[in-house]
């Protein structure tokens, strides 16, 4: 009952399993200890009613407070077991499975955050875990443990009398095939309450992405109509899927209930014609409160096990998905990368084709060519932030793919046009470089990155919290918090990708700055539409459509009249000319 597949289909882990098992043993015991209170009262009854018309003697008080009294402390304990398992270590396990995840997503390439909408990995991290959590602790350990337990008290039932039995427990198997026949039904319906949430959300994170761009072109209400929509849609769906969940849940309790008129009507019949006495009939109506007190809330999980069903898959979905792995040791010769006849694709279009070329240990080398050439897809596979297609990347003479992505990552430092910063301090956002280092270190980076000069004007210096992303900061000195943190880490490769491309003049010559502190010495593959940016380069790799077209030094290149580099160099310095 509770193997693999069952796991899968509940995205449990061996131990999850493991603790639903035990949260259903002790539901079994909960609801057979419980219809043992339903026997004792039975017995009290007899003798009451023996007294009365028999003359027998009333049952002793003392008798009666011992039963009532091991019944209590029974049940307390059962039920404290139930309360363990079916929350405790349940509870427990959606711990381990938050964390799982994250690791997990540690794991994965970026390409495949690149094909997944971010807004519904949100989701499916936060909502739809938080909706197994209640399927595993609410729901599967009573229902399993009401099934069994149900079971072995209709064996019971149809062993004492099987008329009877069958007037009463007719229902039950006739209300569940009812719920279990709308199950296609709910799982539609959750799918597309779901799609239309992710819709919500992904309309709430644009509109404030873009709050600045939308109030600048007068867009507000047509953005909030749109908004308003959405929701809309999302609420009308909501109504729809509960309405139609509570129409089957609200059918199949009714049915169940007629168990009660037919048990009433059988057992009437049966007293007339002297098959049983009153005290049978009276047994069986006590029973029925019990056997149709936990189906009551089961049939209302079933509903929720149902809709739950499509959280598991999408959770399933990121187990799934091929992670990136490799050694975790790692010991290159040298650290020249070295691109042998690489292609890749990305979402089915080919992005580099059959691309070699040698970035030299301790030497500048500089990929340039239109937009959509391939440059920083390079970047990106060097530090194996993707997978390759095929062919080779090495990196001191060791195949990149045989290496585990974090192992490898503690030799690149990267330095990207978008900075992204923490909600945090200067002083921790730049320590995001190297996890420990001390506080003289962090100022040395900052120093030699030429961050001192605006954050001596920050209210509290290198406390200063500087908000969402470094809202409070310049495009400038986000930048040079960014190449604080490369420093920092003093790793032996650096990729720069348009590292100063939106800086204006002043700004990009005090990165510039701080740049050849950090690149000296080290492998550097850089990537720049600025020709300026490239002049200091000890070899041009040129790209287009995916190919290398030509390569060599600065000097070179711009000696052969029909590069693709002197090209490029003689338009820019047009374009500057133009704009002067």
């Amino acid at each position: 009952m509770f193997g693999k597949a069952f796991q899968r289909r509940f995205a449990l882990t061996e131990e999850g399993a493991e603790n639903i098992r035990k949260g259903t043993f002790w539901t079994v015991i909960v609801n057979l200890v419980v219809m043992g209170g339903m026997g004792i009262l039975y017995m009290m009854m007899e003798g009451f009613i023996a007294a009365l018309t028999g003359g027998k003697p009333l049952p002793g008080p003392w008798v009666i407070l011992l039963l009532v009294a091991g019944f209590l402390i029974l049940s307390y304990v059962t039920h404290l077991e139930q309360y363990k398992a079916t929350y405790g270590l349940v509870y427990r396990e959606v711990r381990k499975v938050r964390i799982s995840l994250a690791e997990r997503l540690r794991k994965l390439p970026l390409g495949y955050f690149g094909k997944r909408d971010l807004a519904d990995l949100t989701e499916t991290i936060m909502g739809d875990v938080n909706r197994l959590e209640h399927v595993w602790s609410h729901c599967l350990g009573y229902l399993y443990g009401s099934y069994i337990s149900t079971a072995i008290i209709a064996v019971m039932l149809f062993a004492f009398n099987w008329k009877l039995a069958l007037a009463c427990l007719w229902g039950v198997p006739v209300a569940f095939m009812l719920l279990f026949g709308s199950r296609r039904i709910s799982a539609r319906n959750s799918e597309d309450t779901k799609a239309v949430g992710v819709q919500v959300s992904d309309g709430i994170q644009e509109t404030l992405e873009n709050i600045r761009e939308i109030r600048a072109t007068n867009q507000e209400d047509r953005f909030l109509k749109e908004l308003n929509e959405k929701i809309d849609r999302h609420e009308g769906k909501m109504i729809h899927t509960e309405l139609t969940n509570g129409l089957f849940v609200n059918a199949a309790s009714v049915i169940m209930r007629l168990g009660v008129a037919t048990t009433i009507l059988a057992g009437t019949g049966m007293i007339l014609s002297g098959e049983i006495n009153f005290m049978v009939l009276f047994m069986f109506l006590l029973v029925i409160t019990r056997v149709y007190a936990p189906f009551d809330q089961a049939l209302a999980l079933i509903a929720e096990m149902f809709l739950s069903q499509v959280s598991a898959d999408r959770l399933m979905e990121i187990y799934d998905a091929r992670t990136a792995e490799g050694s975790e040791s790692f010991a290159p010769k040298g650290h020249d990368i070295v691109f042998d006849h690489v292609s890749f694709s990305y979402d089915n279009e080919q992005v580099l084709k059959d691309v070699s070329f040698t970035a030299e240990d301790g030497r500048i080398t500089a990929l340039i060519g239109p937009s959509g050439s391939g440059k920083s897809t390079c970047a990106r596979l060097a530090a194996r932030l993707w997978d390759i297609d095929s062919g080779m990347i090495r990196l001191g003479g060791t195949d990149i793919a045989g290496i585990e992505p974090e192992t490898l990552l503690t030799d690149y430092s990267m330095v990207f046009q978008d900075v992204v910063l923490f909600d945090d301090t200067v002083m921790e956002n730049i320590r995001l470089g190297r996890h420990g280092a001390t506080d003289e270190e962090v100022l040395a980076a900052a120093k030699a990155a030429n961050c001192d000069e605006f954050v001596q004007k920050l209210p509290d210096g290198y406390n200063t919290p500087i908000g969402e992303n470094g809202a409070r900061l310049s495009g400038g000195e986000r930048q040079r918090i960014s190449i604080a943190r490369a420093l920092l880490k003093n790793a032996p490769v650096v990729l720069l990708d348009e590292a100063t491309a939106s800086l204006d003049v002043e700004n990009e010559t005090k990165v510039q700055g701080a740049l050849s502190r950090l690149l000296t010495g080290k492998t550097v593959l850089v990537i720049a539409h600025r020709m300026r940016t490239v002049e200091a380069a000890d070899k041009i790799v040129v790209l287009s459509e995916g190919r290398v077209l030509e390569e060599g030094s600065p000097e070179e290149l711009y000696s052969d009249k029909n590069s693709m580099f002197r090209r490029m160099s003689e338009l820019q310095a047009v374009s500057a000319d133009w704009s002067i």
